[in-house]
């Protein structure tokens, strides 16, 4: 779930865009972040996801393979960084969404029983999983089209907002605010479900638009430091401590912060309140495990490879698949494909 830092967001520190205003951007996005956004969001009305004649899910691959190419067709050089072992500090939140899924599990079997197709699509949802096999073809699926990818050696969102620190990539994709803490100097939010949008429980549809938050626009605004983001985070909860500290939310976090100022102090507070591990939490943030052992290149798409994988292997209708790969095609020679400068271009 990452920590929530909505409603802490200043207006002058985030801007609204088209995708097009991305255009020429390198953008790091948080691939399990993205992937499961595809699970959960491509599925048929009454829940079930999208699945092959051999009851495989592929909601991963559509979403992927579809949402990338949007994405390049408007000059954004994607990069996908995966998550690798998670450190211990997140045990006790994978824990807790293994659970979670259990019980939606249950009231999604239940809401079956009574036919409910809204009470089914929003169960299933929740329920939504992301397995070693699943991740394995989405990175072939990635390899096929051209697209670069990294792993990372813990979370993918530091590794991402690493490589947007280094200035190896414009920015850091995710829904999830953590970027920010782990030092990306930018964060785009919606890149994976730009467009309309149902609200949930509602007939109502809405246009999302990817949005910019800027890190050096936000600790400007409220007067903090990065070091001093990081414990409002901890106050409010994140991966590695769930729930936070129970009665503080948002603007008391900030209140408090803005009032001790001195990080030694705030961390002193926060382990009074009973979060033990807050400094392993705190260093975590500001020096996570990550490698600078990868290259980004954009290579030109092998049709045949993606054909393999989505066509004959996975049941993709063939002829939206081929429609597609030419818009691929296409977007490689015009926005990802490295231009030839100096005496070369002349030959």
């Amino acid at each position: 779930m990452g920590v929530d830092l909505r409603e802490l967001i200043p207006v002058e520190a985030k801007k609204e865009v088209s995708l097009k205003d991305l255009d020429g951007r390198i953008i790091a996005l948080d691939a399990y972040n993205m992937l499961y956004q595809f699970i959960s969001a491509i599925r048929q009305p009454d829940g079930t996801p999208l699945m092959d004649s051999k009851g495989r899910i592929t909601s991963h691959l559509s979403g992927l393979f579809y949402r990338t190419i949007n994405m390049v067709e408007t000059g954004i050089k994607v990069v996908y960084v995966f998550d690798g072992k998670p450190p211990e500090l997140k045990a006790k939140e994978i824990e807790a969404r293994l659970k979670s899924k259990e019980e939606a599990e249950k009231k999604y079997e239940k809401a079956r029983e009574l036919g409910d197709i809204e009470l089914m699509r929003r169960y299933a949802m929740a329920t939504s999983k992301l397995t070693k096999d699943m991740v394995d073809e989405a990175k072939k699926l990635l390899e096929a089209m051209g697209i670069p990818y990294v792993q990372a050696p813990e979370e993918g969102e530091a590794q991402a907002a690493y490589i947007a620190s280094r200035g190896d990539s414009w920015a850091a994709g995710s829904q999830d605010y953590d970027s920010l803490l782990f030092g990306s100097p930018r964060l785009v939010r919606n890149l994976a479900i730009t467009g309309k949008r149902k609200l949930p429980r509602r007939n109502v549809y809405v246009e999302i638009k990817p949005e910019i938050i800027y890190l050096d626009k936000l600790l400007k605004t409220l007067d903090l430091t990065r070091k001093h983001l990081v414990l409002i985070g901890i106050m409010l909860g994140t991966d590695y401590n769930p729930g936070g500290i129970p009665g503080i939310g948002p603007k008391r976090a900030l209140t408090l912060v803005r009032s001790l100022r001195d990080e030694e102090k705030i961390l002193a507070y926060i382990e009074k309140q009973g979060v033990r591990s807050a400094r392993e939490i705190y260093n975590y943030f500001l020096q996570p495990k990550v490698t600078d052992n990868y290259t980004l290149e954009w290579r030109a798409p092998d049709s045949q490879s993606v054909k393999r994988i989505l066509v004959d292997e996975h049941d993709f209708n063939p002829i939206r698949v081929e429609r597609a790969l030419e818009r691929l095609q296409k977007a490689y020679k015009e926005k990802l494909k490295p231009k030839r400068r100096g005496l070369d271009a002349w030959f």
